[in-house]
């Protein structure tokens, strides 16, 4: 227990109901892993959705559509999907490869040192496809971390 009643420490008897200043953990290890055991039994049930038997079908699932990007190198040079494309047939091929799409998103990769002119110019040609929306992409600048 937490005291001793009949011993003697160096000659000296000791107090009857003095405490030892040991704190005895094992208890709280105890506690502390019954806890977690019961969380970690408790926390994928509380996750859980709605039970549904979904039906079963023969086709195939239906293909998700891969992202269009269109690059604006340094050099003013355009590349659809890694693919050069002038910039006077640009507004033809955008049509010809979003006609069948149903997520009609480009993403915009421009370099930094282009002129502001070619830049809109090409949006615009972009716009007149029938792109319904354009996203630029950046990276993120590590002055604001």
């Amino acid at each position: 227990m937490a005291f001793k009643l009949d011993s003697t420490e160096g000659g000296a008897a000791r107090r009857i109901g003095a405490s030892l200043s040991e704190i005895n953990v094992i208890p709280l290890v105890d506690v502390v892993l019954v806890l977690l055991l019961i969380f970690m039994l408790t926390a994928p049930m509380m996750y859980r959705g709605i039970d549904v038997n979904l039906p079963k079908t023969t086709t195939k699932p239906t293909a998700v559509e891969e992202r269009m990007v269109l690059t604006l190198t340094k050099d003013q040079v355009i590349y659809l999907n890694d693919k050069p494309v002038p910039l006077a047939g640009l507004d033809g091929q955008l049509r010809m490869l979003f006609k069948n799409r149903t997520d009609k998103t480009l993403y915009l990769k421009a370099d930094q040192s282009l002129s502001y002119g070619f830049v809109v110019e090409t949006m615009d040609r972009v716009r007149r496809a029938g792109i319904e929306r354009l996203g630029m992409v950046t990276e993120p600048s590590l002055r604001g971390r």
